[in-house]
């Protein structure tokens, strides 16, 4: 069985993380798509600035899920990488549903919406937190994740939602997938 080096840089493990299944609070999804954040040398990184009590995850081992709030009402998450020490990670941008939708739609359908389409369930960073049940008490605790035999094929271009270090080729998506944050974006680079 296949592998990841999470002790590689995060913009190394971010496209080997497409296409794998994560599985988390009776949810398993398959990642279409991520960001890669590359700690004191990036500054869009929750760790640009060095480590504090909310980022300490990301400096720790690599292989673990770094769970914070956004916006005061999600919880996003990266899978932290690189040496211990080093702050880095891979923002989970996006997922397909494999196993878990029943519990995924009662955590993500609100009573008063019509019904979430189910390539909307884990497609963008506080919905696959939502979808996965993710809390700040998973911070720091180890990822289950499946990796795939075969590699898809995948695209890279820039990161999106931040204000900071747009413009690198730092977000990885699955081609053609529904569960891609818009906007998709044009690729800057193609890997088949």
């Amino acid at each position: 069985m296949r592998t990841i080096d999470f002790t590689q840089p995060a913009n190394v493990v971010a496209p080997q993380l497409l296409g794998c299944v994560l599985t988390h609070g009776g949810v398993s999804l398959r990642i279409t798509e991520v960001e890669a954040y590359l700690g004191v040398d990036d500054p869009a990184s929750h760790t640009y600035n060095g480590k504090t009590a909310r980022n300490a995850a990301m400096f720790g081992p690599p292989g673990r899920f770094y769970v914070y709030v956004s916006y005061g009402i999600h919880y996003n998450s990266n899978i932290v990488c690189a040496p211990e020490g080093e702050g880095q990670g891979c923002l989970l941008r996006g997922g397909e549903v494999l196993t878990g939708e029943k519990v995924a739609r009662k955590r993500r359908q609100r009573p008063d919406r019509a019904p979430i389409d189910f390539h909307n369930l884990a497609r963008g960073p506080g919905n696959v937190g939502q979808a996965l049940g993710l809390t700040l008490q998973d911070n720091g605790a180890p990822v289950n994740l499946t990796v795939r035999e075969a590699e898809p094929e995948w695209v890279a271009g820039p990161r999106i939602g931040i204000s900071k270090n747009t413009a690198v080729p730092l977000r990885f998506w699955i081609p053609g997938e529904k569960s891609v944050s818009t906007p998709r974006g044009r690729p800057t680079r193609r890997h088949l």
